[in-house]
C-alpha cells in the first residue's frame, strides 16, 4: 500500500493504522512509535525510516542487498540529541539513509548486549568510545565501520568529513567494491572475538597494595577525586578503598575517600537545592557538572556516603545520603515502587530553547526575586554567585562557604519547580533498581530509617511482581509492559540488593528471591569452560560476540558484583557450591586483575573478602534494637548479618542452628567460619566481640 504518512515506505495495513493513530498532527512517523523506550520514542517522528533492533530489519537488508545503519544512544545523552537535530531530522540526509540503508535505532540501556558488541568495534577502530554510537553493518550484523558523533556535513563544527559524506562514501563502496566491504566486516568480526586469557594465582596483598598505591598516585589532593578534568564519581573505587582502610587502618586511604566525598558534596555536581548528583564534573574542582542525573550514580553514591558516614562517624556524609535518597523518593519513583532511570541535561529556557543546565542554574537577581534582597545576597554569597556566573552567564550553586541555607533551599526548590523540568526517562531498569534497593536497604538499617526500608521493599516487590515474565527476569518496564531479556547486571545487581535487604530486615522472602535468581543466573549465564558469567544468557539472541564483562566503571561489572554475592551467600547458607563458583570466577579474571587492577576495584573487593575472615553475626530475641544499634554504629565490610525472626529457621539457614530462641530478651552471636563465640547478652558484650578478622 502507499502510506499516508511520509517516513514509512512499506508496512502492513494494521501497522500503518496504528502508526497514524499515534501521530496526530505529525508530518513523519516511523516504527519507533510502537516502542516503549523514551529514547526510541524521541526519534519516532524523524523522517528516517527507523526500525528498532529486530530480525525484520536485517532480513530486509539481506533481501534488498543493503547495509544497516545502527545508531545507538540513550535518552539523556546530550550529543545524541544534537545528532538527531542535525542529521536525523534533516530531510536530505534522511532521504539518503532511506534509499541506501536500513536504519536501526537502539537504546543502549534496553540492549546493553548490543551496545557492548558495537562499542568494542568503535574502540577497535577509533581507539575511544562514546555515544551516540554510529555503526554501519552488514545484513549479518558484522560491522564495516564504527564511530561516535558526526556533524551533519563537511565543515560543520570544524569536521573535515560530515555524516552525509560518510554515508555516501560507504554506500559507494557497497555498490562498487562489495567484496572489499565483506572482507572488512569479516576481519573486524574476527578481531572482536575474545581470547581466553591465561590464569594466575590471585594474591590479595600485592594486588591490594598496587591498587592503593595507584589510587594515591592519581588522587587530587586539592579538590579530591582522581586526576584532572573531567571528573567522574566512580563510587566502586571509593567503596574498595573504604574496605581496605577498614582492614589496614591506612590513614592516607581515609584521606582519599573523605576529601573526594567532601569535594563532590560541596561542588556543583551535587544539586545543592534539590539533592542528588549530576553525572560528572566537566572541571577538576567538581564545580560545573554535566547536568543529567542517573539512577545508578545516585544509588551508588548514596550507599557510599552512608557507608563513609558509618565508618568515620560523619553526620555530614549521612546528610548527603539522606538528601540524595529523598530526591529519588520525591522525583524518581514510580507509583508502584520502582525507580525511573534518568533526567536529561537539557531543559527549556523562557524563550523556548533547549539549553543544558538552565533548570539548575541561577543569577543573583533570581535569588533576590525568590528570597528577598538581604537573604538573596546572603545566600548568593554562600553559594558563590557572581553577576558573570560560572556557566554560560548563569551560576551553578556550590558551597563556597558554610552557612544555614535549609529554608532558602526550600524556597528555591519551590521556585525551580515552576520552570520547565528536564525530560524524564521513566523506564524502570532492573539492574539500576537493584542498586537502589541496596542503597535504601543499607541507609534504612544504618540510619534507623524505616521509610527507606519501605522504599527498598517496594522496589524489590516491583521487580518480583512486575518485571518477571514466565519465571524469568526482564530488564525494563515501562507503560505497563516488562520487556527485553535481562542481562548479567540485572541479575547480579538485584541479587545484591535483595541480600542487603535481607540483612537489614531479617525477612526471609528476600533471601529466597535472591537464591532463586542466583540459581537462574548460574544455569543460564555461567561459562562452564572458562569460568565467569556472560553478559547475555545462553538462550538469548545470538550476536556476533558474547561478552563477558569485567570493567568496574560508572557501574560495577556484573561479574564483580556476582562474585561478592556468591561469597555472601556462602557465608549465609554454608553452601560450598557458592564458594566454589566464586573461586572459579576469580580465577577466570586473574589475568585482568594482574594487568590493570585499578580497572577492577569491585572485583578486588571480592578478592579481599575471599582471602579474609568474614564475620557471621546473628541477632535474635524480641527486644533486639539495642543490639542492632551496636551494629549500626560499626563499619564491618567483611561480615554478613542475620536478624533472626519467626520466618527464619535452621532449615533455611544452617547458621541459625541453636540460635533462634525468640522468647529471650536479646542475644547476639559473632562467628568466624561457622564457629561462634559465647552469646553476647548485652550491647556492650556484642560490641566487644565485633573485631574484624584479617
Amino acid at each position: 500500500m502507499d502510506p499516508k504518512l511520509p517516513g514509512i515506505d512499506s508496512v502492513d495495513v494494521v501497522l500503518q493504522a496504528d502508526l497514524e493513530a499515534r501521530a496526530p498532527g505529525k508530518r513523519f512517523v516511523n516504527r519507533l512509535a510502537l516502542e516503549t523506550s523514551p529514547y526510541l520514542l524521541q526519534h519516532a517522528h524523524n523522517p528516517v525510516n527507523w526500525y528498532p533492533w529486530c530480525d525484520e530489519a536485517f532480513a530486509r537488508a539481506q533481501a534488498e542487498n543493503k547495509l544497516v545503519l545502527v545508531s545507538i544512544g540513550y535518552s539523556t545523552c546530550h550529543w545524541c540529541h544534537v545528532m538527531e537535530h542535525e542529521s536525523f531530522e534533516d530531510e536530505e540526509i534522511a532521504a539518503f539513509i532511506n534509499a541506501h540503508y536500513v536504519a536501526v535505532k537502539v537504546d543502549r540501556e534496553e540492549r546493553p548486549d548490543v551496545d557492548a558488541v558495537y562499542m568494542s568495534a568503535v574502540q577497535l577502530i577509533s581507539g575511544h568510545g562514546g555515544w551516540p554510537m554510529t555503526v554501519i553493518a552488514t545484513a549479518q550484523r558484522q560491522p564495516v565501520f564504527a564511530g561516535t558523533y558526526f556533524p551533519a556535513r563537511d565543515g560543520d563544527r570544524g569536521a573535515q568529513v560530515g555524516f552525509l559524506s560518510l554515508l555516501r562514501e560507504v554506500a559507494r563502496r557497497k555498490k562498487e567494491t562489495p567484496a572489499d566491504l565483506e572482507k572488512t566486516a569479516a576481519t573486524l568480526t574476527r578481531y572482536l572475538q575474545p581470547e581466553a586469557p591465561p590464569r594466575f594465582d590471585f594474591p590479595r596483598d600485592s594486588l591490594v597494595s598496587t591498587f592503593a598505591d595507584e589510587a594515591k598516585a592519581r588522587f587530587d589532593a586539592n579538590a579530591g577525586g582522581f586526576e584532572g578534568a573531567p571528573k567522574f564519581p566512580r563510587p566502586v573505587v571509593l567503596d574498595t578503598l573504604l574496605q581496605i582502610w577498614a582492614r589496614t587502618g591506612e590513614s592516607d586511604l581515609a584521606t582519599v575517600v573523605t576529601r573526594t566525598l567532601e569535594g563532590m558534596a560541596n561542588g556543583g555536581m551535587f544539586d545543592q537545592v534539590g539533592g542528588g548528583f549530576h553525572r560528572y564534573s566537566v572541571d577538576a574542582m567538581w564545580l560545573v557538572p554535566h547536568f543529567e542525573k542517573m539512577l545508578y550514580d545516585n544509588a551508588q553514591l548514596a550507599t557510599t556516603y552512608v557507608t563513609a558516614g558509618q565508618a568515620f562517624g560523619r553526620e555530614d556524609f549521612h546528610r548527603v545520603a539522606r538528601r540524595t535518597l529523598d530526591y529519588l523518593l520525591r522525583e524518581m519513583r514510580d507509583a508502584r515502587g520502582g525507580f525511573y532511570s534518568a533526567t536529561d541535561a537539557d531543559s527549556l529556557t523562557p524563550d523556548g530553547h533547549l539549553e543544558e543546565g538552565w533548570f539548575f542554574t541561577w543569577t543573583p537577581d533570581e535569588l533576590v526575586a525568590v528570597l528577598g534582597e538581604d537573604e538573596g545576597r546572603r545566600v548568593g554569597a554562600l553559594y558563590g554567585l557572581t553577576p558573570a556566573g560560572n556557566f554560560e552567564g548563569r551560576s551553578v550553586l556550590f558551597a563556597k562557604t558554610r552557612g544555614d541555607v535549609e529554608l532558602a533551599n526550600a524556597k528555591l526548590y519551590a521556585a525551580r519547580k515552576e520552570r520547565p523540568a528536564p525530560r524524564l526517562d521513566d523506564k524502570v531498569i532492573a539492574a539500576w533498581n537493584g542498586l537502589a534497593v541496596s542503597a535504601f536497604a543499607r541507609a534504612g538499617f544504618v540510619l534507623g530509617a524505616e521509610q527507606y526500608l519501605d522504599a527498598a521493599r517496594g522496589a524489590a516487590r516491583f521487580i518480583r511482581d512486575a518485571m518477571q515474565v514466565d519465571g524469568q527476569l526482564r530488564r525494563t518496564f515501562r507503560a505497563g509492559e516488562a520487556r527485553h531479556a535481562a542481562v548479567l547486571d540485572d541479575y547480579a545487581f538485584v541479587i545484591q540488593g535483595l541480600l542487603e535487604l535481607f540483612e537489614s530486615t531479617g525477612e526471609a522472602e528476600w533471601l529466597d528471591f535472591a537464591r532463586g535468581l542466583q540459581a537462574e543466573l548460574d544455569a543460564r549465564f555461567w561459562d562452564p569452560d572458562g569460568g565467569g558469567y556472560f553478559l547475555s544468557a545462553a538462550d538469548a539472541e545470538v550476536l556476533i560476540r558474547r561478552d563477558k564483562p569485567d570493567y568496574d566503571g560508572a557501574e560495577p561489572s556484573g561479574n564483580s558484583v556476582a562474585c561478592r554475592n556468591l561469597l555472601r551467600l556462602h557465608q549465609l547458607t554454608d553452601d560450598a557450591r557458592y564458594h566454589e563458583r566464586a573461586t572459579a570466577l576469580l580465577s577466570a579474571f586473574s589475568f585482568q586483575m594482574r594487568r590493570a587492577v585499578f580497572a577492577l576495584p569491585a572485583l578486588l573487593a571480592a578478592l579481599d573478602w575471599y582471602h579474609g575472615d568474614p564475620l557471621q553475626i546473628v541477632v535474635a530475641g524480641t527486644e533486639r534494637q539495642p543490639m542492632l544499634d551496636v551494629l549500626r554504629g560499626r563499619f564491618l565490610p567483611l561480615a554478613v548479618r542475620v536478624i533472626a525472626g519467626p520466618d527464619l529457621s535452621p532449615a533455611k539457614l544452617a547458621l541459625l542452628e541453636g540460635r533462634t530462641d525468640f522468647k529471650q530478651r536479646a542475644v547476639g552471636y559473632v562467628c568466624h567460619r561457622g564457629v561462634c563465640e559465647l552469646p553476647a547478652e548485652t550491647p556492650n558484650a556484642l560490641g566487644a566481640r565485633l573485631t574484624p578478622g584479617d
